[in-house]
């Protein structure tokens, strides 16, 4: 297997291995009563941050020029460190709810002004992944030290700016066309 096709398969490694500790982490929890196992599954969720990091700086340091399946790590990662705390509570919730009688997760506003900040807080989130992958990208460059090799993991991480761009219209449109919310009757 050529190290392109390693890197590739480490990042889906790391997605696997993050569903399948987060659901034995949230079955010890809440099926099994293993409350302290499940604190270091759930804990370790970051440990394959670290691998894919470690994958993709010794990769690039071994001389491979920067491509896709770099700008896929530093995408992973990124998203991985601004939202993953945010799908561990969501699975949580879900979790609890459906095997521990807990109350049900909460869901986003309906529509409204309500709906509207909701969606620009998200977009905000998403913005902050952004600056999160520029970040990385850096120190992918600066950990690697050759800029010849590494120049196009910027440029392509710069080409991320079109996630920014069209996430934008959720919170565009839910501001300019909001969705009226029925009032309930009392």
């Amino acid at each position: 297997m050529t190290m392109d096709k390693v890197i590739l398969a480490i990042i889906v490694a790391c997605e696997v291995g993050f569903w399948v500790l987060l659901a034995l982490g949230l079955a010890s929890r809440y099926l099994w009563g293993h409350r302290r196992l499940s604190n270091v599954l759930l804990l370790s969720v970051p440990l394959l941050d670290v691998i894919l990091l470690a994958a993709a700086v010794i990769d690039m340091r071994a001389g491979a020029p920067a491509d896709l399946r770099h700008v896929l790590a530093v995408a992973y990662l990124a998203y991985s460190l601004v939202f993953g705390h945010r799908t561990l509570r969501w699975a949580d919730a879900k979790f609890h709810h459906r095997f521990a009688d807990g109350p049900p997760p909460p869901r986003p506003p309906a529509g409204g002004t309500a709906r509207a900040r909701y969606e620009w807080v998200l977009w905000l989130w998403i913005v902050v992944a952004y600056g999160v992958a520029w970040m990385i990208g850096l120190a992918l460059v600066w950990l690697v030290g050759d800029p010849t090799r590494t120049e196009p993991l910027l440029g392509m991480v710069g080409g991320l700016s079109k996630i920014v761009l069209i996430a934008l219209l959720w919170p565009v449109s839910y501001t300019l066309w909001p969705k009226k919310v029925e009032q309930a009757e009392s």
